[in-house]
């Protein structure tokens, strides 16, 4: 299992945000994934990162798709792609209604359908320059005409059944968030690998995410990670998720405990079948200190585990 890292947070500068990238590579993370949500534009960040790294993957978790026609996303895409030498790595996702509807003024609608014609047509764009489609949400006849084309990774936020199979059938991995080891061994890995033996490919990465806090004071942390993380209880997707596993809360799946605690929570998720695992590291106590103490534990993984 991959090791990599999420990063990007509240009014942070544009220097801020390369850096930490710069940082990850140093810290020997195979990847790492930048949200996408009211701040710094993810693309432009990874694009900008691009030239101050080498040879770590750069991902977004998630860029949400109904704000953006999929030919505008893929265009920016496939440009960042260029910028950073191939190592791009596209995690798109539908948002949540309260966003969309709520924040956004647009219609949350038919979401299955609407991933299967935006990733429809990125896929063609990247790989062939071109795209006809003549979907119920999109009808599509244009080129990218760009001078070299790749197929970029395409991974998709999917959690429940339905979008793990458009996953499985279509995509090259799914992001996931708030899913425990026992969702992503029962749930997740067997959907993606019989959707993708069904339509003949590869089965697609199961990228997991989860909090993350490397301390003696496992109880003291979880109180913490129960307020931080909190409204991820009351999102549909991340609630259907929890229960499945049992979990209270977002606290009860946070990876909590000394460095050997940690480490078995992340040998869980190996076992459950993860493919790669990307940290969201959250302070307890001193921040200074609690932050040290977990980034220096996942560096000494060497961007990898099992």
């Amino acid at each position: 299992m991959k090791i990599g890292i999420v990063v990007g947070r509240q009014g942070e500068t544009l220097d801020q945000a390369i850096d930490n990238i710069v940082q990850a590579e140093q810290a020997g993370f195979a990847s790492v994934w930048r949200p996408h949500i009211f701040g710094l534009d993810a693309l432009t960040v990874l694009a900008l990162a691009g030239s101050k790294t080498e040879r770590i993957e750069l991902g977004t978790a998630v860029v949400p798709t109904y704000p953006r026609h999929p030919h505008s996303l893929a265009q920016q895409a496939a440009t960042a792609d260029l910028a950073t030498g191939g190592r791009l790595a596209l995690g798109v996702g539908r948002s949540h209604q309260v966003v969309i509807e709520n924040m956004f003024g647009l219609v949350y609608d038919k979401p299955i359908t609407h991933m299967r014609e935006y990733v429809t047509a990125m896929r063609d764009l990247f790989a062939h320059g071109f795209c006809s489609i003549d979907g119920k949400n999109y009808r599509i006849n244009a080129p990218l005409e760009l001078t070299e084309h790749r197929p970029i990774p395409i991974l998709v936020g999917a959690l429940m059944p339905k979008m793990l199979e458009l996953c499985g059938q279509l995509c090259d991995g799914t992001l996931t968030w708030m899913a425990g080891p026992k969702y992503v061994a029962d749930t997740i890995v067997p959907a993606l690998e019989s959707a993708s033996s069904a339509a003949g490919r590869p089965t697609p990465r199961t990228v997991v995410s989860l909090p993350l806090c490397v301390t003696d004071d496992a109880d003291g942390a979880r109180q913490a990670a129960a307020k931080m993380f909190e409204v991820y209880g009351t999102l549909p997707v991340y609630r259907a998720c929890l229960d499945a596993e049992g979990a209270a809360g977002p606290a009860d799946v946070a990876l909590v405990g000394n460095e050997d605690e940690v480490r078995a929570g992340l040998q869980r998720l190996v076992d459950a079948g993860a493919t790669d695992f990307y940290a969201g590291p959250f302070p307890h106590g001193d921040e200074a200190e609690s932050m040290g103490r977990s980034m220096a534990f996942l560096q000494s993984l060497g961007g990898a585990l099992g």
